[in-house]
């Protein structure tokens, strides 16, 4: 089956919901209570040892196949206009909303600011933090990051949603 990096995600999403699912299931009915004056086969849940065990492992089988096409296509797929793979981006984003939230700071800071007196409440002495750069120059470096950032999530986006990729389930 053909599926983009979006569709996959939503079908492994899905498969493994129903794995979820097929343990619950399994584990309200594998052992049950009944009380001495009950006929124990009327309170008996329906439940299947072997077949849960085959459900399992073909839903297993599935996921493992998925998850293993979706690695290869991320792996191998360069994102055009950035010459890396999808899964270079994936390390890329994290890095660049990390960069992009520590300029942040730096571009809202005041070039000196006073510095609350803490422990020496009955001291006159007034301190004041500095900023030791150019807030200009952050607030441009943040700006650069950012949109950097924009460009590279929609480059991705767009790979994830319109290249498709062959997996046999």
């Amino acid at each position: 089956m053909k599926l983009t990096s979006a569709e996959a995600a939503k079908v492994l999403r899905k498969m493994n919901d129903d794995l979820n699912d097929l343990w619950s299931r399994e584990s309200m009915s594998q052992s049950f209570v009944a009380a001495v004056s009950e006929n124990v086969e009327d309170v008996r849940p329906e439940y299947d040892f072997a077949k849960t065990r085959a459900e399992e492992a073909v839903l297993s089988e599935k996921i493992r196949k998925l998850k293993h096409a979706i690695n290869v296509f991320n792996s191998t797929t360069v994102i055009p206009e950035w010459s890396i793979t999808i899964d270079e981006m994936l390390v890329l984003i994290p890095q660049l909303t990390r960069k992009r939230d520590r300029l942040s700071m730096m571009k809202n800071r005041l070039p000196k600011e006073r510095v609350e007196a803490g422990m020496r409440t009955a001291s006159n002495i007034i301190d004041y933090r500095y900023a030791n750069y150019d807030i200009a120059a952050a607030q441009a470096e943040y700006d650069e990051a950012s949109n950097r950032l924009a460009k590279a999530q929609t480059a991705l986006d767009l790979v994830n949603s319109t290249v498709t990729f062959e997996v046999t389930l």
